[in-house]
């Protein structure tokens, strides 16, 4: 067999290369096309699930403005398909995608975010409150709906006498997720300059995150797993759980207590520990009918998986809490929208357990939303201040 010259063995090399982009390229399209049919076939069905959750008026303009009139007018797996392959093709880095998604100022396509929120209703219900669960109510469980808990007057002093947050009460907020395709980002001065800032499940913001996901944090949440594994239910490590939550400042904790049986004492004890070492800091728990609520809600729209992330319900809750919502680390695919692979988190690149959120599901939600005007997802390089 002849052997190719230098030029020939460089040209077989490109040629190669080219075809594994193609490939990676190719095989990204697919999955991204997959959700989209799913998502979009899922739109016409499940409406009175939707219903269950406001006024007849208030979901029927929701289904009116989320919900595709004629899916000829608006097909967006095809439109996000062909936005892609331009993107790729001309070298463009598609930054936040603000190109390919059409945001609008347009006041009339905004209020759908006030639609969607009304349905859930977390100005009245996301935390249990002294008003909304008084002494002696029979807390039904969000999962183990057969579980009550009884609200003694122990349970009832930790709870806060109202909601602290009232309808579009902030400007701007900032949801950040933990995806890996915050890192690099440069997104933390845009993060710190929202009026207000959502933290999932007690991510590092150490020096060397901040570049990418900033440090404010306003409320963070803690999946009680992690108290569980981490921090042997505190009933020990109390104080590295503190200096944990002391990394946050005078970060509101939020915790889903009642989401499950197994959840209330240990999100309890977290509510002790900050007594115990005299903390500012608040301590909140998610009603569980608030977070009913959400998962029918998503789930009418599609999303259909054992849990919705927490990501997703504090999405849901800032679209009523705030005038503006900004998404950062919100992303489902191994590679970005420039077809560079990326690690699962930011931090490290542990993978979830499969099939407990519909994480492809959620993410094209939030690009539909996006397309509409009604919040805004960051997925490239960000130009902050």
């Amino acid at each position: 067999m002849r052997a190719l010259s230098p030029a020939g063995t460089d040209g077989m090399r490109g040629w190669v290369q080219n075809s594994r982009e193609h490939c990676r390229v190719l095989w990204f399209m697919i999955a991204i096309l997959m959700v989209g049919v799913s998502t979009i076939a899922s739109f016409n069905c499940v409406t009175k699930a939707m219903c269950h959750l406001g006024t007849a008026t208030e979901c029927g303009s929701l289904v009116g403005r989320l919900n595709p009139a004629n899916e000829h007018e608006y097909q967006l797996p095809h439109f996000l398909a062909r936005g892609l392959q331009f993107g790729w093709q001309s070298g463009d880095q598609l930054s936040n995608w603000t190109g390919l998604f059409n945001v609008t100022d347009d006041p009339a396509v905004q209020s759908g975010s006030d639609s969607s929120s009304r349905c859930c209703n977390a100005p009245a219900f996301l935390f249990t409150t002294q008003k909304n669960t008084p002494l002696g109510t029979k807390l039904k469980y969000e999962v183990d709906t057969s579980g009550i808990y009884h609200i003694n007057q122990e349970i009832f002093r930790m709870f806060p006498k109202d909601m602290p947050y009232y309808r579009s009460q902030f400007k701007k907020c900032a949801v950040v997720g933990n995806g890996g395709i915050l890192k690099n980002s440069r997104c933390g001065r845009e993060i710190n300059s929202a009026d207000f800032v959502f933290r999932c499940n007690l991510p590092p913001i150490s020096e060397k995150y901040t570049m990418d996901v900033g440090v404010k944090t306003d409320v963070v949440t803690v999946n009680p797993s992690i108290i569980t594994e981490r921090f042997h239910k505190l009933e020990k490590w109390r104080r590295p759980f503190y200096r944990v939550l002391q990394v946050y400042e005078n970060a509101s904790v939020l915790l889903p207590a009642f989401y499950n049986t197994r959840n209330t004492d240990v999100s309890i004890r977290v509510k002790y520990v900050l007594d115990d070492f005299e903390s500012p800091q608040a301590v909140y728990y998610f009603h569980p009918q608030y977070l009913v609520n959400v998962s029918r809600y998503w789930l009418s729209l599609g999303v259909r998986a054992k849990r919705i992330s927490t990501g997703l319900i504090l999405a849901t809750a800032a679209l009523e809490l705030c005038e503006e919502v900004h998404l950062f680390g919100f992303w489902a695919f191994p590679m970005n929208p420039s077809g560079l692979y990326i690690t699962h988190h930011y931090y490290d690149n542990v993978k979830p357990r499969p099939g407990f959120h519909a994480m492809p599901s959620e993410i094209f939600n939030f690009l539909h939303l996006h397309s509409r005007g009604i919040l805004r997802v960051h997925t490239g390089t960000c130009s902050c201040c």
